[in-house]
């Protein structure tokens, strides 16, 4: 399906020049909801047991088998603009998500695995090994489209005047001359910022708890993924031009929604490695929300 032209079309219909559609549908993405309480058929499941392919061994850390997260049929997905996830086959994700939490400098592929299984492959149901966590499965069905925007382009409460959170500390004297120019470009070039963002909104609303796709920009995940791929010292601070762009080259392979007091993970990877199939260039953000 032309997600973009349906936007375009609906955008132009409410008079938005076709110019600042543009722009807007630059930073605009669009995410996959899997849920568990969805009406379609399944897709793929949370827990359980993998299908592997026959002979391949249960991914491990060393001696530590790691627990299965998602397993989803890549081919039973709605095709989404812009997003090169293979047409066919299967997408499975293990990690063992408190040794991943705890080690946040260490091999980005030490406690996290993805593996893809092409159709066509002889696979059986993978016996666990003996010390292995397996969770309950839950089968998951596609549960329809999310609209995501960049954490700088996303919509702040009524009481911050339409600023988002990112900017909610920031008086305009304080801000560095990349915010100032943010801000200037969504005056300037976004007249109708509000009006394209309830849009976007309001054409792809799923609110599932897994999502594959959009933005994951938060400071969490920007720090961790700068921990594991720059060199030992070296910090981009989240408000500035080069996190941005770290962000931006990435994107959520799986995003597992947060839970208070306990671990999430997302998996992230560059456009041109997923476009690639260079599933070993995955990276995984673990994190512990708690106070």
């Amino acid at each position: 399906m032309d997600h973009r032209g349906e936007f375009r079309r609906a955008a132009l219909e409410l008079g938005i020049p076709d110019d600042e559609i543009n722009r807007f549908s630059q930073h605009l993405r669009l995410s996959i909801g899997l849920s568990a309480r969805g009406d379609g058929p399944p897709v793929g499941h949370i827990g359980g047991l993998p299908r592997l392919p026959v002979g391949m061994k249960w991914p491990s850390a060393g001696d530590i088998p790691l627990p299965l997260l998602l397993s989803v049929d890549c081919g039973a997905l709605p095709r989404v603009d812009g997003f090169d996830l293979p047409a066919n086959g299967t997408l499975l994700f293990f990690v063992d998500k408190e040794m991943d939490c705890d080690g946040p400098r260490a091999d980005p592929g030490q406690y996290a695995r993805v593996v893809y299984v092409p159709d066509g492959t002889e696979t059986e149901v993978a016996e666990p090994p003996g010390s292995a966590c397996v969770d309950e499965r839950i089968d998951v069905c596609a549960d329809g489209l999310r609209a995501a925007l960049p954490l700088w382009l996303e919509e702040g409460d009524e009481d911050e005047e339409g600023w988002h959170e990112f900017w909610e500390d920031l008086e305009w004297d304080d801000m560095s001359p990349f915010q100032q120019q943010l801000a200037r470009y969504m005056e300037r070039e976004l007249p109708h910022l509000d009006e394209l963002r309830s849009l976007a909104y309001g054409l792809w609303s799923s609110g599932a708890y897994y999502v594959i796709g959009g933005y994951a920009d938060d400071d969490a995940t920007v720090s961790s993924i700068t921990a594991k791929t720059l060199a030992e010292g070296e910090r981009f601070s989240y408000l500035d031009e080069d996190a941005l762009r770290l962000a931006s080259d990435w994107i959520p392979l799986a995003n597992e929604g947060g839970i208070y007091e306990e671990y999430y993970t997302k998996f992230m990877i560059r456009h041109d490695d997923l476009a690639a199939a260079r599933w070993d260039k995955a990276l995984t953000v673990t994190i512990f929300d708690a106070p």
